[in-house]
């Protein structure tokens, strides 16, 4: 069944900035533009990628008329939280469809209930995996100790995290929050006026990898740091990569990638350069960004785009994470003029495909217009979606 709208997705992000996984739904359906079918295309969708290892949590709001046996059939149980309001289940059928499905396995989340229900005796939240409050709740404090308390314990989440000083709120109070704008705000970092030395590093490894530098060359280079050396292993020896062997040293990354791909895995570990105290749900969304743009990609330009593909994503949020501005970065950076325009203006070829994949990241109507221009349907725009999820997940940075 193809979708009619574009999905989007809010990271779920607990107190150590760490993303647990992801709320999904449709854009824009307010403005009416939902799917005819909206639960049972999107229970479809996510069938597609829940199943694969190592893929986090999948978090979506449900109706309990809308549920039936065959648009669940498909579904990983271990990887999808169902969300319902508490009135939907507070009765005898509710009752018994949360039975059924927490003897499947699912993961079941309660949104917004009664301080009055961790008192009662009805078993409804013995049935439980999660719950969701809103921030403002006069309640908040009494719930979470109440969640802590209850047999089984309940993971307590908050609905609505708008930025980093609702953010900061969670997390001291321990909890974990879906952040509904984590890209586009900001946190206020220190402006760094110089690179640190590991920066400098791989930008210089980077250089080299472009004019294809002999080998002992770069060893030379990347030895002057054990620990750049072990992350740059470990993320090419990642389930993101797929390689049936393990690469155990530079050169034979080289014997075995080439050039091209380096480059993409070094692009990675300059993002986790950062000394400004940036996030690591912010890294997980620019390397889901990264790979999504790349993804996109797939099928409009040629294959030996794709490293730069997933530069132009990645690198879109490398400001954010480096705590340098992306102008000064530019003159920093050596990059292509086609990756510097899609940076800065999200234009040239690799523009338009940066522009949908940020569109998809909230719940506007505008990736619609973005994939019209592209040619691409709403189907293959959240079949690369997803799988970009899951590879970002999969890397564990």
């Amino acid at each position: 069944m193809n979708p009619d709208n574009y999905l989007s997705r809010t990271p779920l992000i607990d107190a150590t900035q760490r993303v647990r996984g992801y709320r999904l739904s449709w854009q824009d359906v307010e403005a009416g533009h939902a799917p005819p079918d909206p639960t049972e295309q999107l229970l479809a969708l996510t069938a597609q990628f829940s199943h694969q290892a190592g893929s986090g949590l999948f978090f979506i709001e449900i109706q309990a008329a809308a549920l039936s046996a065959d648009n669940l059939l498909h579904l990983d149980p271990a990887t999808t939280v169902l969300m319902f309001n508490q009135a939907e289940l507070a009765c005898q059928e509710g009752i018994q469809l949360a039975m059924s499905l927490h003897a499947q396995g699912f993961g079941l989340a309660l949104c917004h209930p009664d301080v009055a229900l961790f008192d009662s005796n009805d078993g409804l939240l013995s049935l439980m995996t999660h719950v969701t409050v809103d921030l403002a709740n006069p309640d908040l404090a009494r719930i979470a100790s109440l969640a802590a308390l209850a047999q089984p314990a309940l993971e307590l989440m908050v609905s609505k995290v708008s930025d980093w000083n609702e953010f900061d709120s969670c997390a001291a109070l321990g909890l974990a929050g879906f952040f509904g704008n984590l890209c586009a705000s900001p946190r206020s970092l220190p402006r760094i006026a110089e690179m640190g030395s590991q920066t400098v590093l791989i930008l210089q490894l980077m250089k080299m990898v472009q004019e294809c530098a002999n080998i002992r060359e770069l060893e030379k280079v990347l030895q002057r740091d054990a620990m750049l050396s072990y992350q740059l292993l470990r993320y090419i020896n990642s389930a993101g990569f797929g390689l049936q062997i393990e690469i155990e040293s530079l050169r034979h990354a080289i014997t075995m990638l080439g050039y091209q791909p380096l480059y993409r895995w070094l692009a990675l570990l300059l993002a986790t350069t950062s000394t400004a105290g940036s996030s690591r749900a912010l890294l997980q969304a620019a390397i889901v960004r990264g790979r999504f743009v790349e993804l996109l990609g797939m099928g409009l330009l040629p294959a030996s785009e794709a490293g730069n593909l997933f530069v132009v994503g990645l690198f879109s949020l490398l400001d954010q994470l480096l705590g340098i501005p992306m102008e000064q970065l530019m003159r920093q950076v050596s990059l292509s003029d086609a990756i510097v325009q899609a940076l800065l203006h999200r234009g040239d070829i690799y523009g338009p495909l940066l522009a949908l994949a940020e569109a998809c990241e909230g719940e506007s109507s505008c990736a619609s217009a973005l994939a019209d221009a592209l040619f691409m349907t709403p189907s293959q725009v959240n079949k690369a979606h997803g799988a970009a999820m899951v590879w970002a997940h999969d890397l564990n940075v």
